[in-house]
């Protein structure tokens, strides 16, 4: 079924995404008219939308049948994957897991997998509590007023993954440009250079510029791992080893860039949903306050109803169906995150924020063999965040508008304006 054009346009649109009601209005219709619909916005290839959570679920659990790496893994228009494919002889400007499929995959996981295990996280625990601690420091000496979400919620997981990683302090702000430009560049408020790029081209220079920074950077620091190996990520990997040979020097950049990306910005993100959540519905900080044990449900909402990773590309591997619908070999097709999580047919009320969800299935970060690697670590690093932060927390309102990225595959709140009192 072919989507209408309004609505095709408006999901390539990154201001859209910038208006939360907007969006999810069109994810809505879309589900409740035309759960797999062809959108064919000007400039881009055609691709099958899939909005509701069975069939987004189904894609994800199937790696054989729908593949994420042999077109754009993320939506990009028709210039700017021309523009990827003549420099990087490849769809992908970075080669990491969210871009590999089969046994490639699986090895390059396999990795990395015990960093984020139990029993990783309870060792890391500490530090991020401490962490953590430091943060609430840098929030009493606001006086009561600050941006939330960029002065608070923005830092503290970018510092968690930073030591996780064993990347200095002092790079920081490297770090934080090249998250903002890769996932941001189409929003000239957020992103690392404050422009508005006038051609594709200008735009995929700027992620150019500051990924070959990145570069240079982690370079440096996986020589001197391998000289001298430390308990850190960055030692992984350095010194790890696929079928017996280390990783090629795409593949090791484009780990250090997964983990530093996705490992902060979508819980920033989810944490600042936290955050309005307490400022828009009166008596959940109570709530929370007289029964600890429900911040990890209260994560978990924050979670979903923030949906930080709006969506996905895959590729189908041979003709299918989707819900009677024919789809060939080698279509595009988008699995939208954020509108699964809001599935009237798995979620009664969806836009409630509820934190009594029992059980909170969502696919904010993801299914199957694509599931989010450090999913526990975000869940840890947010418990953690509220079980400091709510004790202290005597009130908090909202102080100014909310504004949001605009961008259509990672986004969320940039800026949360709150005024608050703590507990003496």
């Amino acid at each position: 079924m072919d989507m209408k054009q309004e609505l095709a346009e408006a999901l390539v649109t990154p201001e859209t995404y910038k208006d939360f009601n907007r969006i999810h209005d069109v994810f809505t219709e879309l589900r409740t008219t035309s759960p797999v619909a062809l959108a064919s916005p000007k400039g881009h290839d055609p691709f099958w939308f899939i909005s509701k959570f069975a069939d987004v679920q189904a894609i994800e659990a199937d790696n054989q049948l729908f593949h994420a790496g042999d077109k754009a893994t993320v939506l990009v228009d028709q210039v700017t994957n021309q523009l990827t494919i003549d420099e990087i002889g490849s769809p992908h400007r970075f080669l990491t897991l969210v871009q590999m499929d089969g046994e490639k995959h699986k090895a390059y996981r396999d990795l990395t997998t015990s960093w984020f295990g139990p029993r990783a996280l309870r060792k890391l625990e500490p530090r991020i509590r401490d962490l953590m601690r430091q943060t609430l420091a840098s929030l009493e000496s606001t006086g009561g007023k600050c941006d939330f979400a960029h002065d608070i919620a923005l830092r503290y997981p970018l510092r968690v993954i930073m030591n996780v990683l064993g990347v200095e302090t002092a790079a920081e702000d490297m770090m934080l440009r090249f998250t903002q430009e890769v996932f941001a560049s189409s929003d000239a408020e957020v992103n690392a250079t404050g422009r508005s790029y006038a051609t594709p081209a200008e735009q995929q220079q700027a992620i150019s510029d500051i990924s070959m920074e990145c570069y240079a950077y982690f370079t440096s620091l996986t020589q001197a791992r391998r000289q001298n190996p430390q308990d850190d990520l960055a030692s992984v990997f350095a010194n790890g080893e696929i079928d017996g040979a280390p990783l090629g020097d795409i593949e090791t950049f484009g780990y250090y860039a997964i983990t530093a990306t996705a490992g902060h910005d979508t819980t920033s993100n989810s944490t600042s949903a936290g955050m309005i959540a307490l400022c828009e519905n009166p008596g959940l900080l109570k709530q929370l306050q007289d029964d600890p044990s429900l911040i990890p449900s209260f994560v978990e909402e924050s979670i979903r109803w923030e949906s930080p990773v709006k969506h996905f590309m895959r590729t189908p591997t041979r003709d299918t169906q989707i819900r009677g619908v024919s789809i060939k070999k080698d279509d595009w097709m988008m699995i939208n995150f954020a509108s699964a999580n809001r599935d009237e047919d798995v979620y009664e009320n969806p836009f409630e924020f509820d934190i009594t969800r029992t059980p909170n299935r969502h696919m904010a970060l993801g299914y199957g063999a694509h599931v989010c690697l450090g999913q526990h670590l975000a869940r840890l690093e947010m418990r953690i965040f509220w079980e400091e932060l709510l004790p202290r927390l005597q009130s908090v309102a909202l102080s100014g508008p909310v504004k949001r990225v605009g961008a259509s595959f990672v986004s969320g709140p940039y800026s949360v304006p709150i005024a608050f009192s703590l507990k003496a």
